[in-house]
């Protein structure tokens, strides 16, 4: 490991990095020295490596974990400014640390990283070594909360896991530290030792004094003007916190007064060192960033129609953002050729995750010529008496560059004026073309957008090439720094990455050449394809992985599957916890017996040309190590009891003002138990129980490890702890349903569980205030207002419960603890529920006037929902029509403040008295809380009557006693229908031509 050490930092010295120390310290990561999080702030350049020791209490494991450390080494990179090549010179330094790139499978996944605590963030990714991750690889954005001008580009190399796979170890101590030495030898004492002290033996009121003194230490500092001591004491101040986190000493209150002093720290530190060092005159000087290029003065032209090849190169783009991006590129490319008189044939558009390729069928030469008429003055004030051009009429002429006997008179809406015809003459394509690409570049956003050497370029990643063909002549685009040519790159690995793009026709096919599959359909075929035919060769199947083929698809350039295996004594572990780990952590594709059962098999896909053998062996190393973890994980889990566990929920964070996680679990349990209260005996003592654990399961460490496998792990804890199956799954699926439309609770206490959990989300987070804004929507409160719709709609149990109602059900829980919501909140969170509702159902193909009818019921959404139904059902019954149209004109003429109001000594005239008793007889038959159905039955008999009133009667009569009886007589007709739907919603959809 010794050799590796001395490798990188030669590596990185010789391409022009300065050799620094391990800061004298504890420090969480690389990161927190000040040569990396001090040094990327302000303008100077600045390139350094060092080693540093990472000290994580947290991950303290007595040395018996194989993968995890309290102190681990991290290699630490800083290019400032970016060097506009980081990967490929990150490639070379796996090169000199004597990893094969070719035969192995080197990958960039995305993984963006943040320091609240630090007011620090970048874009970037987690470097793979045969799906192992290896180093964290990030553009810095932020740090301090200041925004970093130029952006820095961080390496951060997980030294440990390295050499595990290159020298083929299954656990640290077994890593070769120096000839003779291993690193267990060397350092497995103090891995124990030091793991001991923080999670056994750490003094816990000599670290909330140490924490204290460092805090007042670092103020002092500040005061002084001291960055770098400050620096140092918010340090101590990092550590100490992490040493009383591991023993379990911080509360949710606790961790969050502690956060936010420590932020106050880190950026005040940062931005007086930024102002020491512009005090200083920034002695190293200002980093230099690349010009912006330029057109040429003449630009080539084409004298047929051509194909159009406009390729973007991106580093490797998120996955999520491949097809988001080239169907962006796509519309704006279309838009803007639709701006201009460019003829041409059909946009298409494909992508990698390095790639947006775009081609467009037959481009003309050049514009058509258009005639374009320019309005001058009056004709009245254009010439003079005598007929001559008056100055007003020379000053145009002048401007359009004619002589005034060229004027001609033009009418212009009747009025006649002056003014000249010109042809506007047709500019060519690659002049069109050249302006339009660039301003497509420009543009270029994604959900999270960076900076990197190009200072007026921002995307999800840097934009590092640019091809522009049309037919075979190179159309020239310049964006900022960026100018486009016909050298395209391919592989990194390829003998020639760089190579030149002969033209613009059959470039798909070219790049197959070079080992790229640019058609995202044609990657995931193949994908597909190999993973079925590899699963069957063990007499297993690959199903139901969609999502993930998905992001597979846009993880690779060129897929390559292999079939890998694990120890079938895994498989005792629930499968759910083998195939999150497969699925989130590694992109495997599990494998499956026909009958649904896991085989101990799984699918990876490679990117591009590797040594099978290596890096299946590789893929199968990490995917053992995952296991082994989650195997510990189960195994410590398994000793703690549940109710034991939910305890510590205390140690957890909610939100700040929402109290820990426990006081969320309370307040559940309570929300549950008020909505439960009529259940059957049976249902009643299972939910109660339920309700007492309820989300313990978070406090377990393999939840904390993997969350997604919330509620599954609550399931496999209780049973085998000794609770009931029904309490068991109701525990399960109060986490249900995990997304939109995803399955429901079966079961009546799981689905209150489910309900209450979502209810206490939207209450306390519309409570304070943390309502969704855009696309910014952090807990998930869209998916929790669709989930407690679904689980109203979808469980009969349920049908009755009010929306309203509930929400204010959990609105008494937070008041119990203290918690203030106030009512606009409650009306606010109601108001969110419902429109989430009424898109949810307009997107499932409801007609919008449908739905809108049936709103007012929204509050029960079973309701609305049987509604809905009886209105499609009846939307071509012409009674029913003749209903809606009668019921509709008297909601037209009825004020809204009218009250409904019988005075039967004002109403004598036949169809007054026809349309009274029809209503007495309505309202007889109706019973309470009848449905849509049932009300449309015995409504019918008003149709006529009020037909007929309105042809016999005139509603508005002088006597106003008459009037306000007729207009009584309306709204009770209007007031008794109005609790079914809002008629009027309902348009004209309905309506009969009469």
């Amino acid at each position: 490991m010794q050799e590796a050490l001395l490798a990188l930092t030669k590596y990185w010295t010789d391409r022009g990095c300065m050799m620094v120390q391990p800061f004298n310290t504890e420090v969480g990561a690389g990161t927190l020295n000040p040569a990396t999080v001090l040094r990327v702030l302000g303008p100077e350049p600045w390139r350094v490596a060092y080693v540093e020791p990472s000290v994580r209490p947290d991950d303290a494991r007595y040395g018996q974990n194989p993968n995890r450390l309290q102190t681990h080494t991290q290699f630490q990179v800083i290019l400032k400014p970016d060097p506009g090549n980081p990967q490929e010179l990150y490639l070379g330094s796996l090169k000199a640390l004597g990893i094969d790139v070719e035969a192995n499978d080197v990958r960039f996944v995305e993984d963006n990283w943040a320091s609240p605590a630090l007011g620090a963030w970048g874009l970037g990714w987690e470097v793979w070594l045969n799906g192992l991750e290896i180093t964290q690889f990030t553009y810095f954005q932020q740090a301090g909360g200041m925004t970093l001008d130029p952006v820095s580009v961080e390496i951060t190399y997980g030294v440990e896991r390295i050499m595990m796979a290159l020298q083929g170890v299954d656990h640290f101590k077994d890593i070769a530290y120096a000839p003779g030495i291993s690193y267990g030898e060397a350092f497995g004492q103090a891995e124990y030792e030091m793991s001991r002290y923080y999670l056994d033996d750490a003094d816990v009121a000599t670290n909330r004094r140490l924490f204290e003194d460092y805090a007042a230490e670092a103020e002092r500092q500040l005061e002084q003007r001291l960055p770098v001591p400050a620096h140092y004491f918010v340090l101590k101040c990092s550590h100490t916190f992490n040493v009383l986190d591991s023993r379990g000493a911080v509360s949710t209150t606790e961790r969050a007064k502690a956060f936010g002093r420590m932020r106050g720290l880190a950026r005040r530190v940062a931005k007086l060192w930024a102002e020491r060092r512009e005090e200083l005159g920034h002695p190293l000087g200002l980093a230099e960033l690349p010009a912006a290029t330029a057109l040429p003065s003449t630009l080539p032209t084409t004298d047929e129609p051509a194909t159009l090849l406009f390729e973007i190169g991106t580093e490797e783009l998120p996955a999520a953002e491949v097809t988001k991006t080239a169907e962006a590129v796509r519309q704006s490319i279309t838009t803007r050729l639709g701006g201009t008189r460019l003829e041409h044939g059909e946009v298409r558009a494909h992508a990698t995750p390095r790639r947006v390729v775009i081609t467009v069928d037959a481009v003309a030469p050049r514009e058509a010529d258009a005639e374009k008429t320019v309005k001058g003055p009056r004709a009245s004030a254009a010439f003079d008496a005598d007929g001559n051009p008056t100055k007003a009429a020379q000053g145009f002429a002048r401007g359009q560059g004619i002589d005034p006997s060229e004027l001609q008179k033009i009418d212009v809406n009747g009025v006649e004026h002056v003014g000249v015809i010109k042809t506007e003459i047709g500019r060519t394509a690659v002049e069109v073309l050249s302006e339009q690409l660039a301003q497509v570049v420009g543009e270029l956003r994604a959900d999270k957008n960076m900076r990197w050497n190009d200072p007026k370029l921002s995307f999800t990643r840097p934009v590092r090439w640019l091809v522009a063909l049309l037919g075979d002549v190179e159309i020239p685009v310049a964006v900022s720094s960026l100018a486009s040519g016909r050298e395209t790159r391919v592989h990194r690995t390829a003998a020639a990455p760089t190579v030149r793009v002969p033209g613009a026709d059959g470039y798909l096919d070219f790049l197959a050449q070079h080992g790229i599959v640019a058609d995202p359909v044609a990657r995931r075929e193949q994908i597909v394809a190999a993973a079925a035919e590899l699963a069957a060769s063990v007499d297993g199947v690959v199903e139901g992985e969609d999502a993930l083929l998905e992001e597979i698809t846009n993880l690779v350039e060129q897929p390559n599957a292999l079939l890998g295996s694990f120890e079938e004594s895994y498989l005792e572990l629930p499968s759910e916890i083998l195939t999150t780990v497969m699925r989130k952590h590694q992109r495997y594709l599990p494998v499956r017996a026909a009958d649904g059962s896991l085989r101990p098999k799984f699918v990876a896909v490679a990117n591009g040309d590797c040594d099978p053998d290596v890096v299946r062996a590789g893929n199968e190393a990490v995917l053992r190590a995952r296991y082994e973890d989650a195997a510990f994980f189960w195994r410590a889990d398994l000793e703690v009891s549940p109710q034991d566990m939910k305890a510590g929920l205390d140690k957890l964070a909610f939100e700040e003002r929402l109290g820990s996680m426990a006081d969320r679990a309370k307040r559940i349990a309570g929300i549950a138990l008020a909505l439960g209260a009529e259940l059957s005996t049976e249902d009643g003592e299972t939910l109660a129980r339920a309700a007492e654990l309820a989300k313990f399961d978070l406090a377990s460490q393999m939840v904390v490890e993997l969350t997604s496998l919330a509620g599954v792990m609550a399931r496999e804890y209780a049973l085998r702890a000794g609770e009931t199956p029904a309490v068991a799954t109701a525990l399960f699926e109060m986490e249900l349903p995990r997304t939109a439309g995803g399955t429901l609770p079966s079961t009546v206490p799981g689905a209150v569980l489910s309900l209450a959990d979502r209810l206490d989300l939207l209450v306390g987070l519309f409570g304070v205030g943390a309502n969704p804004t855009g696309s910014s929507d952090p807990f998930g409160l869209r998916r929790a207002a669709l989930g407690a719709i679904g689980v109203l709609r979808g469980i009969p149990a349920l049908n009755g419960v009010k929306l309203g109602a509930a929400l204010e059900l959990a609105a008494e829980q937070f008041r119990a603890q203290g918690v203030d919501i106030p009512e606009q909140a409650l009306t606010d969170a109601r108001e969110f529920v419902l429109r989430r509702f009424e898109l949810h159902l307009i997107d499932a193909g409801n007609p919008h006037q449908f739905v809108g009818a049936v709103l007012p019921l929204a509050d029960s959404p079973a309701a609305a929902d049987r509604s809905l139904a009886e209105l499609t059902r009846r939307a071509g019954d012409a009674s029913f029509g003749e209903l809606v149209a009668a019921l509709q004109r008297v909601r037209r003429i009825v004020p809204a403040d009218t009250a409904p109001s019988l005075n039967t000594e004002h109403l004598k005239e036949p169809a007054e008295r026809a349309v009274l008793d029809a209503l007495d007889d309505a309202r007889d038959a109706l019973p309470a809380e009848a449905p849509l159905s049932v009300f449309v039955d015995v409504a019918e008999v008003l149709t006529a009557p009020i037909n007929t009133f309105f042809d016999d009667v005139m509603v508005m009569a002088e006597d106003p006693d008459v009037r306000a009886a007729r207009l009584g007589l309306l709204a009770s007709i209007s007031d008794f229908a109005g609790r079914q739907l809002d008629w009027q919603a309902l348009g004209t959809e309905l309506t009969p031509t009469r």
